[in-house]
């Protein structure tokens, strides 16, 4: 089986090109899908996360107040580490366990959606690298049309790896400029091997 990880900037197009690749027949999980899951009402990890950062994260049903969290942890680099402590090792053995069992049924082609691939030297678990990209201005335009204020982009945007050196690490790299046709004529091309 020939897996992928697929990574790039917050805002890049990342579940674009997932959504594409689930279109060409690749199995695929997406870490940010896995990090919502496991933070559940009444998880193990939700329960370290409040005990971490304060009853204020969780709100009256039970579930994760996102907006809270993102407050703390993009203001401070301590915090954030601290998040990732308890979420990364947790999401990575699922997305382990699912990339096993692909094997086990024999798929040939699979990808891993892993926005922090290379900052959570990840990459090693993979065949083949792809990095999804799009100038800095897009970037912003996409991350202000969710509603996020200039501070919240910025320290999204710092809380990563900057795109260049993602792009430089990564085998293949997505350009996200273009048209959806433009996104999936160069996915195909990966596939394709070329």
């Amino acid at each position: 089986m020939k897996l992928f990880g697929l990574t790039g900037g917050v805002g890049m197009g990342k579940s674009t090109a997932a959504g594409l690749l689930t279109e060409l027949g690749v199995v695929t999980i997406d870490t940010d899908v896995i990090a919502r899951e496991i933070v559940q009402p009444g998880s193990e990890a939700l329960e370290e996360i409040k005990r971490r950062f304060g009853p204020q994260v969780v709100g009256l049903q039970g579930e994760l107040r996102r907006d809270e969290v993102a407050r703390i942890v993009f203001a401070s680099a301590p915090a954030r580490q601290d998040l990732e402590a308890i979420l990364h090792p947790r999401i990575r053995e699922i997305w382990l366990r699912q990339v096993a069992q692909w094997r086990i049924e024999g798929k040939t082609k699979a990808a891993v959606v892993i926005p922090l691939l290379f900052e959570t030297s990840a990459e090693k678990h993979f065949d083949a690298k792809i990095c999804i990209a799009c100038s800095a201005l897009t970037q912003e335009k996409r991350l202000a049309a969710r509603g996020w204020s200039a501070d919240q982009v910025r320290q999204r945007i710092a809380a990563q790896l900057p795109i260049e050196t993602k792009v430089a690490m990564a085998d293949y790299v997505v350009w996200t400029e273009g048209t959806l046709a433009a996104h999936q004529r160069q996915m195909e091309r990966i596939l394709s091997g070329r």
